[in-house]
């Protein structure tokens, strides 16, 4: 947890545009233009576009089609989620020389409880001016912080800070805002009811039907009617929110509470064959990353997603955890001979939940045992032999691929012509691509 003390001082940094930057920042020639990262396929989505691109109307999320019809004279470029990792990575280090007690909430967001650093370091705008100064120094990217006692305010007081859109320019922000303790209602109590945590279109419209539009309107009604409106728990969430009360502590290290991959395709897929190499792409991708953070998992789900965009899962949880690819592509597979191809699928997924540290006390397995053609190697009621032969196998495998790359080595139903199609962390997270051979 972060600092226990009851005066807080919390900023919350937000990248300006992250991941457009960073394409700008590896192609200067991409520089100043309405730039626009994500899925470029027919079925993706905006993840990140620069200042330009916002001008026009465009926001995260967006489908990309929508995006080209807004700004057709925009560039748009496919996300490269690991580049996007290593600069996070870089500008965590950052954060690190400031406080220990970071909280990591997406690859360009963070906040950081910098309660014990004022003494050393000087005042909290102070350390926000200089974490903005050294990340634009030595990484050449923007960021807004906001600086508050508590997170939600943080938050909202780094949108405050940010650049604004312009179709005659860039309109700079003011990098850093602050709100001192006891002010905080001063700046809440203004904004919109959009502004607070939990507020969704639903949760807007029921509000307004009592007449609240802004925070300050909020905060006057009466909690058995704001109870009555939207419910018992969020109208006591809200309620706390709108008199700028936020208990919660900087959290630096959040468990994981599970790890998967998705993918969704350009065009639907029918052919259980396909798609018994995309869960192999998959389980050996989810692995990969579960042994690079010394977990085990014991539930495996698999994720479709049709093409009328009706979604289901299947789960199967076994008695130990496991962290090698062939045991959970087994059981993938299993719950994928469960499932209706016919409609046919938009998107697949694989997860490992239910997870653990990777010590092992003397008694425990290494990975599922189970009996059938699918089940992984060590072969009908494999014990602790079998486990340890796929676990020295995956640390091989891991060895080789530190060394000369990802697509290196990896299960062979993923050759092709092309070498091996190994799944990475975050590629075609916004859709498939436009060129999905390019």
């Amino acid at each position: 947890m972060g600092q226990e003390s009851e005066a807080r001082t919390i900023l919350h940094v937000d990248m300006d545009a992250f991941y457009a930057t960073v394409e700008a920042l590896d192609d200067p020639t991409l520089a100043g233009r309405p730039l626009i990262v994500g899925g470029t396929g027919a079925r993706g989505v905006v993840a990140s576009c620069s200042y330009e691109a916002r001008a026009y109307g465009i926001r995260s999320a967006m489908p990309t089609g929508r995006a080209r019809r807004l700004c057709p004279q925009a560039v748009f470029v496919d996300g490269r989620h690991d580049r996007y990792m290593e600069v996070s990575r870089q500008i965590h280090a950052v954060f690190d020389l400031y406080t220990p007690f970071v909280e990591g909430i997406s690859l360009d967001e963070a906040f950081l409880d910098v309660t014990g650093s004022i003494r050393l370091l000087g005042p909290a705008p102070h350390i926000a001016a200089d974490i903005r100064g050294r990340i634009k120094s030595e990484l050449g990217l923007g960021c807004s912080v906001g600086v508050a006692p508590v997170k939600f305010l943080a938050k909202l007081a780094s949108e405050a800070a940010k650049p604004q859109a312009d179709l005659q320019g860039t309109i700079a922000g003011k990098g850093v805002v602050v709100i001192e303790r006891g002010e905080e209602l001063e700046f809440l109590h203004p904004l919109a009811i959009e502004a607070l945590w939990g507020v969704g279109p639903a949760t807007a419209t029921r509000l307004r039907r009592l007449g609240v539009t802004t925070v300050g309107e909020l905060a006057r009604v009466p909690s058995d009617a704001l109870e009555s409106a939207i419910g018992r728990a969020n109208g006591a969430h809200l309620a706390r929110l709108s008199c700028g009360v936020d208990d919660r502590g900087v959290e630096p290290d959040r468990e994981v509470k599970s790890v998967s991959h998705e993918e969704t395709y350009a065009v639907d897929r029918y052919e259980l064959d396909e798609l018994h190499v995309e869960v192999v792409r998959m389980a050996d991708s989810v692995a990969t990353r579960m042994r690079k953070a010394g977990l085990l998992g014991r539930t495996v789900t698999l994720k479709i997603r049709y093409g009328d965009f009706s979604t289901i899962t299947r789960s199967r949880t076994g008695p130990a955890g496991l962290a090698e690819g062939p045991a959970i592509t087994a059981l993938a597979l299993l719950l994928l001979q469960e499932v209706d191809l016919s409609p046919g699928v938009r998107l697949l997924g694989v997860g490992v939940s239910n997870l653990t540290p990777a010590g092992r006390g003397p008694g425990e397995q290494m990975t599922f045992d189970f009996d059938g053609p699918d089940a992984p190697p060590g072969g009908e009621g494999r014990g602790r032999q079998g486990g340890a032969g796929l676990v020295d196998a995956a640390a091989a495998v891991d060895a080789i691929r530190e060394r000369f790359g990802s697509g290196s080595v990896g299960p062979a139903a993923l050759l092709g012509s092309g070498g091996l199609r190994v799944k990475r962390p975050g590629d075609t997270q916004w859709g498939p691509p436009a060129n999905p051979d390019g």
